[in-house]
């Protein structure tokens, strides 16, 4: 099982990263303003779940590498570390998430909870987040490297989940308060380029 010092900085990070202005949250919040809450709601635990899919390959890859051997983990880790400080620089460079607007039509949410989940599962960028932010919480001492990489992959769904839910019913008022402060989703920026280059740089020192 995962440790407190493991689940917690992770859970942190985790947070972070989910609330800072991107294409599944804007969308999660347009769809609630202007389709309907429970509308907004099915659509982000579909992209909660997507995060199910990543989390596989990543328990697979991952796993594979570090039994094809240590030094191509360790490489792993290094270009993991490198796209996290890109992440972040881009994040820091960002000029904020923008006004929010909802693009697509009224659809069932059951409907919605597939668009979304499949939205989150066939995008290649989550794919290569998931594979150079996993890792890097993952305590090889303990073993079953697989097994924590699960548990993280979980962890990070089910905080996924209740914050787009909670962005779906609130989406009206949150929505609102972002498009009068576009400096909010600025900052949310920064606070997530500083996370994933702080990340980053720990996953390449990491010994």
């Amino acid at each position: 099982m995962l440790t407190l010092d493991q689940a917690l900085p992770f859970l942190v990070a985790a947070l972070l990263v989910t609330a800072s202005p991107g294409p599944d949250n804007l969308m999660v919040l347009g769809m609630g303003m202007s389709k309907g809450r429970w509308q907004g709601i099915a659509f982000g635990l579909g992209c909660a779940v997507g995060c199910l899919s990543h989390t596989l390959l990543a328990v697979v890859g991952v796993s594979a590498v570090i039994a094809a051997s240590p030094w191509a983990f360790t490489a792993l880790r290094w270009a993991g570390g490198a796209y996290l400080v890109w992440l972040g620089v881009q994040a820091l460079r960002s000029s904020g998430g923008g006004p929010v607007a909802a693009t697509l039509p009224r659809q069932a949410p059951h409907t919605l909870f597939l668009k979304g989940m499949l939205a989150n599962a066939i995008n290649p960028k989550v794919v290569l987040f998931f594979l150079s932010f996993l890792p890097q919480f993952v305590v090889q001492a303990q073993g079953q490297v697989g097994w924590q990489l699960a548990q993280l992959g979980g962890l990070f769904t089910l905080q996924a989940a209740l914050l787009f839910g909670l962005l779906g019913y609130f989406a009206g008022a949150i929505g609102d308060w972002l498009n009068r402060r576009p400096c909010a989703s600025l900052w949310l920026d920064r606070v997530a380029g500083l996370v994933f280059v702080g990340l980053g740089l720990k996953l390449i020192t990491q010994r």
